[in-house]
């Protein structure tokens, strides 16, 4: 039902960037939204969530050492959810933060985490701009993860063009908490 793929120039996705633009998702709302404005990293990767063969999802991660420092990465970039063509009304609580009970912790995230090298130090980036949900990233994901251990804030810098809180995630907790929970 649910399937996970690498991003590659042979996915046809313009359903999913029409999908993504028409909510507001303008970071997913394109190839060069979505993809191209990580080709200058040292390292990245962007992947797809899709349910019965039809793309749902996205995320991406990338090093993040202009930012953090040598071996660092940063992931659940550009995450989205086409919530309506999804079968799941998730990320909408607390308790479905902190109990992983929605599409970024049961999918986006272990993609990510699967990719990025062991021993790596490992980052989310969130903002207040009213773009997509990322206020409520912001707002009630990141603190919930940090109240869990999963998360620690850290500090705020400027990047990719606005003021983002930079927060180091932690997997071995998270795949900790992971375990006391279903997956789907």
């Amino acid at each position: 039902m649910y399937k996970i793929v690498e991003w590659n120039e042979n996915l046809d996705l313009r359903e999913f960037y029409q999908e993504a633009e028409d909510r507001g998702h303008t970071n997913n709302a394109s190839q060069k939204m979505l993809v191209n404005c990580f080709r200058k990293e040292r390292e990245w990767n962007v992947w797809i969530l899709y349910k019965n063969k039809k793309p749902v999802g996205s995320v991406a991660a990338h090093s993040f050492d202009d930012v953090m420092g040598e071996n660092t990465y940063r992931i659940a970039a550009r995450t989205c959810i086409i919530t309506d063509k999804s079968d799941k009304n998730t990320l909408r609580t607390r308790n479905q933060i902190v109990t992983h009970q929605h599409y970024t912790s049961q999918f986006l995230i272990p993609a990510c985490l699967n990719w990025v090298p062991n021993k790596s130090s490992v980052y989310i980036t969130t903002n207040s701009l009213e773009a997509g949900t990322q206020r409520l990233v912001n707002k009630i994901f990141a603190p919930a993860m940090e109240k869990t251990g999963q998360m620690k804030y850290i500090c705020d810098v400027a990047y990719r063009g606005c003021e983002q809180s930079v927060w180091q995630f932690f997997p071995e907790r998270f795949w900790e908490e992971m375990s006391k929970h279903p997956r789907w």
